[in-house]
């Protein structure tokens, strides 16, 4: 049986990644959680595929947004960070990412994977996971999906505010309305 994850400790990682200045470096939960920010951790199964830019370019399109709410993004797969930064220096046109304004890592290992309830074992790749975690490190929110069906960027966007008001979100709750 499944253990809970949300309203627990996250797990913590670090992970080789693709910077968005195209160095690799590292990221980590805890530099964020230091850094007092949130952080939007999302699993995609691998780099060259059709789903998987049209989820990473979206998010990275709106990168702004979730910078003025204190949040960091970060995509993983178990591919290498030198295909991330392959793709990355793919154009657009050409089914890449082009620039990127958040960082890509590299489960390699499939720990981070395993970690979160998101690694199929006999594929070796990941599902699609989208996490939230407070800067006091607590999983507040999670989905996971089937491979064939992208995340949208505005409701990750809407739960992320309604997480960071501390209150009560009816059904359907948008940025500005009053919460119970």
């Amino acid at each position: 049986m499944a253990e809970r994850m949300v309203a627990k400790q996250a797990p913590r990682f670090e992970m080789d990644a693709v910077l968005p200045n195209k160095e690799f470096g590292k990221v980590s939960l805890e530099e964020n959680m230091k850094n007092d920010k949130w952080t939007v951790l999302f699993f995609y199964p691998m780099d060259f595929t059709f789903v998987c830019p049209t989820e990473i370019t979206a998010l990275s399109d709106r990168f702004d947004e979730f910078e003025d709410l204190d949040a960091e993004v970060v995509g993983v797969s178990t591919d290498t960070i030198h295909t991330h930064l392959a793709w990355i220096n793919t154009s657009r046109e050409d089914n890449g990412l082009g620039d990127l304004e958040y960082s890509l890592a590299a489960d390699t290992n499939h720990q981070v994977a395993t970690d979160y309830g998101v690694l199929v074992e006999d594929e070796g790749v990941a599902l699609r996971g989208l996490f939230i975690v407070s800067p006091e490190g607590e999983l507040q929110y999670q989905v996971v999906n089937h491979n064939n069906i992208g995340r949208d960027v505005d409701e990750t966007l809407r739960v992320l505010q309604a997480l960071q008001t501390g209150g009560l979100c009816p059904a359907n709750w948008k940025p500005g309305q009053e919460t119970l």
